[in-house]
């Protein structure tokens, strides 16, 4: 009871810890403390790979085959086929990848649920080590325990996620991987060899080229470190793209000449 004779009803009874949660999360946060994470799913990491090895690999064959001197006809030609070979690859890299991350995922998801009816015992010790790695007290993680076996598929989940660290993929994933990367590594690939596409001689299409990429490399890596969470060092992050970039088509273009 309040003063003026009112029941007062607790923030606990009043919608339901879940309800109450929800309402924190949502009304009561300040403006200024709204929180920003970035997820950095797995496309965004398909679309790192697969443009930052299209800008770079194509852009050190292109110079390495005008360090030999060839036409820019055939710089073109050489080019557009390591991108398809390189798109290819990379793709069915990125597909055998994922594809071998679930099929991992499913392997240790039989054992665990293997685990739980042979020993669940030493499976719900295990789960009070886990909470204790987060200062959760014996006492305070018992019921948290006792809560997570009376379930199996919440059990084994928790397990899956907090003793092994793994999250369970998505059906699709090892398709969209291999389509990310490869439309990825196809689009970055293009801008070393646009130069080529309109200068006939290689001599002034690999100055050309060499402006084209490192410029699209500087720009890459701006934008990574905004979609990686790390909007503190865009420069950074371009810089160290852009001479990742910078040395290989160096290296290729030397050993050409020097081949020559």
């Amino acid at each position: 009871m309040t003063e003026n004779g009112a029941t007062s009803s607790s923030p606990q009874t009043a919608g339901g810890g879940g309800e109450l949660t929800k309402e924190l999360l949502e009304h009561q946060r300040p403006e200024e403390h709204k929180e920003k994470h970035f997820l950095s799913s797995e496309r965004v990491r398909d679309i790192i790979l697969g443009v930052s090895d299209g800008l770079t690999v194509p852009f050190a064959l292109a110079a390495g085959l005008s360090g030999a001197e060839s036409t820019s006809r055939i710089i073109l030609v050489a080019g557009i086929a390591e991108i398809v070979a390189g798109s290819i690859s990379m793709g069915l890299g990125g597909y055998l990848a994922a594809q071998g991350e679930a099929d991992h995922y499913m392997r240790e998801l039989k054992r665990e649920e293997k685990e739980i009816i042979d020993v669940p015992d030493l499976e719900a010790a295990e789960c009070g080590e886990i909470l204790a790695q987060y200062g959760v007290e014996a006492e305070e993680a018992e019921p948290v325990v006792r809560a997570l076996t009376r379930n199996p598929h919440h059990w084994v989940r928790f397990m899956m996620k907090f003793e092994l660290g793994l999250e369970k993929p998505e059906e699709t994933r090892a398709i969209q991987s291999a389509a990310t990367i490869a439309a990825s590594y196809a689009v970055g690939g293009l801008f070393p060899l646009l130069p080529y596409m309109v200068i006939s001689s290689a001599t002034h299409a690999v100055i050309a080229s060499v402006v084209v990429t490192l410029a699209a490399l500087l720009l890459f890596g701006y934008v990574k470190a905004h979609f990686t969470g790390d909007d503190k060092a865009p420069i950074k992050s371009a810089l160290q793209t852009a001479f990742v970039g910078a040395m290989a088509s160096a290296a290729a273009y030397g050993i050409a000449r020097l081949i020559h």
